[in-house]
């Protein structure tokens, strides 16, 4: 309905239209085409019932958009193409344009613009040039057919909606730069990390603000793949740098709507003459000086929260996927086992399971102290999960002789045949009570290559591999502080954080832990922030180094930082075959090392460019 406003008595006079928008991302299975159609119709069905006038939904909704290779082949996306066409049938009689989309051919990817039993537009959205059965040009206006009926091909990304033929609306990134949308629209499938939902908020408001328009960012949800990241259906609608609507990241419920308006003059006045004073909000743009986490103390806690939900909404997945009835970790009242349990207690109470499903292991050998021994325990306990104890002792002393050690050396096979076997406890535990293993080992061990290859290295889904040792000791504070005085659990976790970092496979010393990790590889908080500007900002040494200097300036001398980078390279470098054959686990932070979208390095790749730099430096410095 089109309204006339005046402004300021002058004489022009500027026609605006009141539309609402929806975005929404249902929860799809991966491939499973006929129920992405019925999910999506639903969601259409509910949007047009509230006054709904244009939907969007996430990319390549029909398939989901992590199916990677498989959309190479034919059978999959012919499937998809007669997804849509049941689609547009389904969604007929309704009054509300769809925008959804779909693969098609090997490579290609489109929106599909719907609206009562027709597919008024086909917007290519990828480079790949899809080979249509009939194609015809006349005077720039492409027909094709596809999915049943004949329709326009659009590949400047804007097009008119069917349903008004004065509202414009383009792709994000991919309309024309002479195109002025009315409305932009990004059906995305971004990973979910810390940090993201503010940026999503940001960027939103600035797009919307730069553009003059209303901005549509459609985010893929939990149905997506988690095999190295979750995707959290964070939509947001603005305009004119103004937040509109916004779905909670990981909510069911995620359709969004709002109320806009659409000026018939747009992007061609004087901005002074515009009918509306909007004003982008001033987006805080304080410097990061922290590598993984915000400085700011209460941003440091909303992440470390966040973060623990990314986590936990990725194992949930895995384990609703994957038809699990419990979850099995090894518990060793360490720091990675502790956040692994707190995320699993998370992820039961996401599925509404009985925490009783997570089967808590306890597995003391040589090493195990009294107090680590003790926390787990109590732990578990207090969490209300199951408990079980097993032994090792005799089955690592019994293993150690069949091979021919004298299982008392405290050699490399003497330690690493304790955390294989209680790799394999577990995984049988696992096996008995159709469960999921959950793997504890952290971002700072992997880096390191500080793991027991199929050990502690190996399990069925880990939550903790894109988490710095350093992360994993602020989530667990956080968490600590956030439950206080709800019973022991902080009080357990405040001493699991005071106990020193080891993995505990050397007999004690007077009862005490005889190993501690970080005097054998170094400060973690140095070897994390090597890893954060090595990986992330992609620094050589000498930058890493120069770096490393200034900010721990009156913590650690200069020989000692250069010493520790060079274990930290030469290790790096040589464990590489650890991470070439990771177990899926979610991103967390904004680092990956999964060897299938995170790092791409051969495992005998060498160290040698870099150490002859630290060689350089450390000759320059005597």
């Amino acid at each position: 309905m089109w309204i006339k406003r005046k402004k300021n008595e002058d004489e022009w006079e500027n026609r605006v239209k009141h539309m609402k928008v929806g975005a929404v991302s249902p929860r799809i299975k991966l491939c499973d085409v006929a129920h992405n159609v019925k999910v999506c119709v639903e969601a259409t069905e509910r949007a047009a019932e509230m006054g709904v006038d244009l939907l969007v939904f996430p990319k390549l909704t029909l398939t989901g958009a992590t199916c990677r290779d498989l959309y190479s082949y034919s059978v999959f996306t012919k499937r998809a193409e007669k997804g849509l066409e049941d689609f547009i049938k389904a969604t007929e009689k309704l009054d509300i344009v769809s925008v959804i989309g779909l693969p098609a051919g090997i490579g290609g990817e489109f929106l599909a613009v719907v609206y009562k039993g027709k597919l008024s537009y086909l917007l290519q959205v990828s480079d790949y040039s899809f080979d249509f059965d009939e194609y015809t040009e006349r005077d720039d206006v492409i027909k094709v057919s596809f999915a049943g009926q004949r329709t326009t091909l659009v590949i400047d990304g804007a097009f008119v909606l069917p349903n008004d033929d004065f509202c414009t609306v383009g792709v994000f990134d991919d309309f024309d730069d002479e195109i002025t949308p009315h409305i932009i629209i990004n059906p995305n499938a971004n990973e979910t990390i810390i940090g993201t939902r503010k940026e999503d908020v940001e960027h939103a408001c600035e797009i919307s603000y730069d553009h003059d328009a209303v901005y549509m960012y459609v985010n893929a949800g939990i149905g997506e793949s988690t095999t190295d990241a979750v995707y959290s259906a964070h939509n947001v609608i603005a305009d004119h740098g103004k937040i509109l609507a916004e779905a909670e990241p990981f909510a069911d419920d995620n359709l969004v709507m709002a109320d806009v308006r659409i000026m018939e003059m747009h992007g061609d006045d004087d901005e002074n003459d515009a009918p509306y004073d909007y004003r982008l909000p001033k987006i805080d743009r304080q410097p990061r000086t922290d590598y993984f986490l915000p400085t700011d103390k209460e941003e440091k806690r909303i992440a470390c929260l966040e973060a623990l939900e990314i986590q936990a909404q990725g194992l949930a997945a895995r384990i609703e996927r994957s038809y699990s009835k419990t979850m099995v970790i090894g518990v060793s009242g360490g720091l990675d086992s502790t956040l692994a349990l707190l995320v699993c207690a998370r992820a039961a109470d996401i599925l509404g399971m009985d925490r009783k499903n997570i089967i808590g292991v306890t597995m003391p050998c040589f090493g195990t102290t009294k107090r680590t021994k003790s926390n787990a325990e109590k732990l578990c306990e207090a969490l209300g999960t199951t408990l079980r104890t097993v032994d090792i002792k005799a089955s690592v002393t019994q293993h150690l002789t069949d091979i021919g050690h004298d299982a008392v050396t405290p050699d490399v096979t003497y330690e690493n045949a304790q955390a294989r076997e209680r790799t394999q406890v577990i995984m049988d535990i696992a096996n008995m009570m159709g469960g999921l293993v959950v793997g504890t080992g952290d971002l700072s061990e992997l880096a390191l290559g500080w793991a027991t290859y199929n050990g502690d290295h190996m399990s069925m889904y880990a939550v903790n591999g894109s988490v710095p040792k350093t992360m994993v000791r602020r989530i667990t504070e956080v968490y600590s502080d956030a439950h206080r005085g709800e019973g022991e659990v902080s009080e357990i976790l405040d001493d699991i954080l005071a106990t020193p970092v080891s993995p505990e496979l050397l007999p004690p010393k007077d009862g005490e832990i005889a190993q501690c990790t970080e005097a054998l590889v170094g400060p973690y908080e140095l070897h994390d922030y090597f890893l954060y500007h090595m990986l992330h900002c992609e620094l050589s040494p000498a930058d890493i180094y120069e770096s490393a200097k200034y900010d721990f300036d009156g913590v650690y001398d200069n020989k000692t930082i250069l010493g520790w980078l060079r274990v930290f390279v030469r290790r790096f470098f040589s464990q590489q075959f650890k991470r070439s054959c990771l177990p899926d686990g979610p991103k967390v932070s904004c680092i990956s090392v999964s060897p299938r979208c995170g790092l791409a390095m051969p495992s005998d790749a060498c160290a040698a460019v870099w150490l002859e730099e630290l060689d350089r430096i450390e000759k320059k410095e005597k």
